[in-house]
Order: structure tokens, then C-alpha cells, then sequence
């Protein structure tokens, strides 16, 4: 792997953590109300992210479409408020670990319905690693017993978890992580509200005592305001299909975390589910596979990227055709009538645009590169250092 996706993986594994050792912080929450706890856990967590996005940070946010703000109601709805709801459902009538194998198969469901949507076929390593995780997950966990009205919920929680990741991706990059995680805190915390005052009336909120202080701050001053940041700013450099393998350390960090408070024990069982865990993520990630070289590993990973990044090696004085060197086919030949193309004027400095993909080769004279605008599947793949 290279720079960017080793940083993207790291972060991708630092969220992923952080929302498995919060189940500590959640079991001293039952007593309290679920959409009041949701409400100000969202709603603080939207205020501390405010001064992270920064003044004129907010300026994306004029250029949504309508239809870009219903997907962001539709992520704070399906994968935050609606996925906590369907867990809290489904352990009414069936044991904790009935959720969490089901959520444990979403990277599964990512490494398909992903490429699906983006027109392309899905990666046979990637479905792979996705596989090995999930059996890490349930070994890790195990089984439980279950009704039908907790399987439902169960594949609810699933659909919320796959939907956390699927329904950002196209508002990722024109928001970016920290401004994406400060809207889709804000709309679930008056969502929760919404459903607070449905369900519960004016009990729907009570003032916590100091241990549910401690564990609402917890969750969104960590596990909230970090852990959504560095998802989705792993999610921006590795991709959904890969970012997602990394939700198998949810079930393990629960699982280290579980005898520090004496909810559970950590055996070779769970010893075990944590390496078939840890062999899925390494594999899907492509962290067993050398690195092709230097200049397009994450873009050669996927061939729809190929089609849409010219690498330049030279670049000739204004007015001079371009003349095709031996190494200019990096990754594919560029297109070129009768063997030369008029470049209309030399590369200045400014004339790179944020969403491009700039990768200089020649390491003689100090050039500008150009790239070819990308798409959000690309930029997903490759980041942008601006926002990191």
C-alpha cells in the first residue's frame, strides 16, 4: 500500500475501535431515554465539529442539490438514529450477539452493492477479505438465541450499517469529512428529537446524572466528533468497499474491551475470530500485495479509474505538439491524432484544480503536472490531503 492508503487504513481502524469500545459507555445507558440520549449525544457532537469545519466552511453546503440534502436526511436517519434503534429493537427478544453477526456481514454487502452502483464489477479480493471478516465476526461473537422480530431488526441494524457508508459517498467529497459529520450530526440529533416526542412525550428528555454525563460525553466527543471524522476521511482514501472491511474491529474491541467492566471474557475463541478478522481486513485491503510502484498504486486498483487519469512525463513549450515518450502508456496510452496533440499553453502555477489528479514523473526540470478532472469514486480512493 501506499502513503495515502496506509493513512486511510489507519484512520478507517481508529474509528472502527473507538465505536467497539463505546459499547462500555452504552451499558450504563439503559436506564436512560433512548431518543433524549441520541438527541444530545448528535446535537453536542454537531457543536464541537462547528469550530473544526472553520469559517466559510459551510459555503458547500449552498451548492447541495435537493437531491444531494434528502440523502443526507436519509444517512443521519438509516445509519445513525434508525441503526441504534434497530439494535435497541432487536435485543428485546433476541441475545446481543444476534445484531452484531448480522452488522458483522455489512462489509460484505458494501464489496457488492458498491460496484453495483458505480457501474463496474465487484473486486474478487475485496469480497473475499469481506467474507473472512464476517466469519471473524461471528466467531468473535457467536450465536444467540432469537425470535422472528429479532432477525428482522437485526437485518434492519444491517441495512443501517451498510447504508452509513453507501449514502455518503456522493456527498463526501463536495462536503468533505468534518463538514459531512457536523450536518448528518445535526439533522440525526432533530430527528431524534422528532422521535423522542413521538414515542415518549415530555419524557423523552431528563437531565443525566454524572456516570450518563460521562458516557454521553464520551460518545460524542470520541466516538462521535474522532470516530465519524476519521471514518469518513478513510472512507475519502481507501473507498467504502475497503473502509468497510474495517468494521470487523468493532466486535473485537468489544470483545478486548469487555472484561475491563466484567461483561465478558476474551478466550481463544475470540483470540481466534480476532485473526480471521485480521487476515480479511489485510487482504481486502490489498495489504498482502506489493506495491506496483510509486506513482498510481490506489489508481490502478480499479480500471474505471484508469480510463480517466493521464499521467504526463513531459510537457513541451507552449505551442509544441507533444511528442509520446517510450513510459507515457503508465497506464494506458493517451489518445493522440496522427501521433502528436498542440498543447495550447505550458502548465502555470494555479492552473491545478482541487478535484484533479496531479502525479508529475519527470524528476528533471519543475513542472506542474496535469490531471484529468476525477470522479467521487476516484477521489474516494485517493483523498484529498487538503481535508486530512
Amino acid at each position: 500500500m501506499n502513503a495515502t492508503t496506509t493513512r486511510g487504513a489507519l484512520l478507517a481502524a481508529l474509528a472502527c475501535v473507538l465505536v467497539g469500545g463505546s459499547f462500555t459507555a452504552n451499558s450504563v445507558l439503559g436506564h436512560y431515554p433512548y431518543a433524549g440520549g441520541q438527541f444530545l449525544r448528535y446535537g453536542l457532537a454537531c457543536l464541537l465539529l462547528l469550530p473544526l469545519v472553520g469559517r466559510g466552511g459551510t459555503a458547500p453546503l449552498r451548492c447541495l442539490t435537493s437531491r444531494q440534502w434528502v440523502r443526507l436526511a436519509a444517512l443521519a436517519a438509516v445509519g445513525m438514529v434508525g441503526f441504534n434503534l434497530s439494535v435497541i429493537a432487536a435485543e428485546r427478544s433476541a441475545e446481543p450477539a444476534v445484531p452484531g453477526v448480522f452488522v458483522g456481514c455489512a462489509p460484505v454487502v458494501v464489496a457488492v452493492v458498491m460496484p453495483l452502483v458505480e457501474g463496474r464489477r465487484p473486486q474478487r479480493l475485496v469480497l473475499c477479505g469481506a467474507s473472512l471478516v464476517a466469519v471473524g465476526a461471528f466467531t468473535v461473537q457467536g450465536w444467540g438465541r432469537a425470535d422472528g422480530a429479532g432477525i428482522a431488526f437485526s437485518l434492519s441494524a444491517l441495512a443501517g450499517e451498510v447504508g452509513f457508508a453507501v449514502l455518503a459517498v456522493p456527498v463526501l467529497r463536495p462536503l468533505g469529512p468534518r463538514l459531512l459529520s457536523a450536518v448528518v450530526c445535526a439533522m440525526a440529533a432533530a430527528e431524534s428529537a422528532a422521535v423522542g416526542l413521538v414515542v415518549d412525550g415530555t419524557a423523552w428528555l431528563r437531565t443525566p446524572d454524572r456516570t450518563e454525563a460521562a458516557a454521553l460525553l464520551w460518545q460524542a466527543a470520541v466516538v462521535t466528533v474522532v470516530g465519524f471524522v476519521c471514518w469518513y476521511m478513510g472512507m475519502q482514501r481507501i473507498g467504502a468497499e475497503r473502509a468497510t472491511l474495517f468494521s470487523g474491529l468493532i466486535p473485537v474491541a468489544a470483545a478486548c474491551t469487555a472484561p475491563l467492566v466484567g461483561t465478558g471474557s476474551y478466550g481463544a475463541v475470540q483470540a481466534a475470530g480476532s485473526g480471521l478478522v485480521g487476515a480479511g481486513v489485510a487482504l481486502g485491503s490489498g495489504a498482502l500485495r506489493r506495491g506496483a510502484g510509486r506513482s498510481a498504486t490506489a489508481v490502478q486498483d480499479d480500471p474505471r479509474d484508469q480510463r480517466r487519469i493521464v499521467v504526463h512525463r513531459d510537457v513541451p513549450a507552449t505551442g509544441q505538439p507533444h511528442q509520446p515518450g517510450p513510459g507515457d502508456d503508465l497506464l494506458r496510452p493517451h489518445p493522440l491524432a496522427a501521433d502528436q496533440e498542440p498543447v495550447l499553453g505550458t502548465p502555470r502555477h494555479g492552473d491545478r484544480h482541487g478535484g484533479d489528479v496531479v502525479r508529475e514523473l519527470d524528476g528533471g526540470a519543475r513542472l506542474e503536472g496535469l490531471g484529468e478532472r476525477r470522479g467521487v469514486g476516484q477521489g474516494e480512493r485517493l483523498g484529498d490531503d487538503r481535508l486530512g
